[in-house]
């Protein structure tokens, strides 16, 4: 098992799981809202599937020294992030957030045992910068490649202290190497009319509100049966982007039922080729209040491209 993005639903990926290939706003039921490391990824070790198997237990590497507490000399980060250079990278450059990164790790709880390791596997694992648990995600910004370094990361940065589907509790202990960078897209920029629709946007009955940002030449609207094939980036009211398969550059495929209501909805009004802006209110997204970890709350903005109707 490795850092994936367990706390957003043991595999969050913000979107992609069970019918979905790359992305998009799942319904509670599909456990889904955060894009999933691929199928090389997870089987590399770099994450949870949503009904993972196991891989075969390597031998365990024994755990450093200072496994429990981290030394004088590790620098804390203000989210309660610790770490410590164990060997310099020759680099110049650290991963963003949209970036991909291949490493190699080996991680233990705070009693010495040892969890899960590419080192004893004999494969680095390779996934998103936001493809994993939050230590993970601000702690690969701080390396550069070939950098060696150990994370004290504490529970809340992880898995929680009760993780579902065999997730380590608590705080957690990582070695990590960087091993290469791969950059991804830069982010799509935050719109301009993110907190409130322009006038010429128009509203449905549920409250959807949507405006044509790009007319396709498509003629058939798919049906809420139909899968369909979308690029499209989502941003909370705040302008926080909370997922985009534009910085994965790979486009999202799911069946148009099994994603939150505002999605089922407003992809119905478009065609092949339309790009269209949705302001998704909290009622027809996930909620004032999510019952699935990680899931961003309240009214949400989408830029959606209809790619295919499958």
């Amino acid at each position: 098992m490795n850092p994936n993005r367990v706390i957003a639903s043991v595999a969050l990926s913000l979107v992609s799981f069970a019918a979905c290939q790359g992305g998009a706003p799942a319904r509670e039921e599909v456990n889904v809202v955060i894009p999933k490391p691929s199928a090389e990824a997870s089987s590399s070790g770099a994450a949870y599937a949503s009904t993972p198997t196991p891989p075969a237990k390597p031998a365990d590497i024994p755990a450093p020294a200072d496994v429990a507490n981290p030394p004088a000399d590790a620098v804390k980060e203000k989210s309660g992030l610790t770490s410590k250079v164990l060997t310099p990278g020759t680099g110049k450059e650290r991963p963003r957030t949209f970036d991909s990164v291949k490493v190699h790790y080996t991680g233990w709880t705070k009693d010495g045992k040892m969890f899960d390791s590419s080192v004893a596997r004999g494969a680095p694992a390779e996934f998103g910068v936001e493809e994993v648990i939050k230590g993970w995600t601000e702690g690969l910004q701080l390396m550069v490649e070939g950098e060696k370094r150990r994370f004290w990361i504490p529970g809340v940065l992880a898995y929680g202290d009760t993780p579902r589907m065999g997730a380590p509790a608590g705080d957690l202990t990582f070695d990590v190497e960087l091993l290469a960078i791969q950059k991804g897209a830069e982010p799509p920029a935050v719109p301009t009319d993110l907190a409130k629709p322009p006038k010429d946007a128009k509203k449905t009955k549920s409250g959807l509100v949507y405006r044509h940002l790009t007319k396709g030449k498509g003629k058939a609207h798919p049906k809420e049966t139909d899968r369909v094939s979308v690029h499209y980036s989502g941003w909370s009211k705040d302008g926080k982007m909370f997922d985009s398969s534009v910085t994965r550059g790979k486009p999202a495929v799911f069946p148009l039922n099994r994603v939150i209501k505002g999605w089922t909805e407003g992809v119905q009004l478009m065609v092949q080729g339309d790009k269209v802006r949705f302001w998704i209110p909290a009622e027809l997204a996930y909620g004032d209040k999510p019952t699935r970890p990680g899931a961003p709350a309240g009214e949400l903005v989408f830029d959606v491209e209809l790619i295919e109707i499958q």
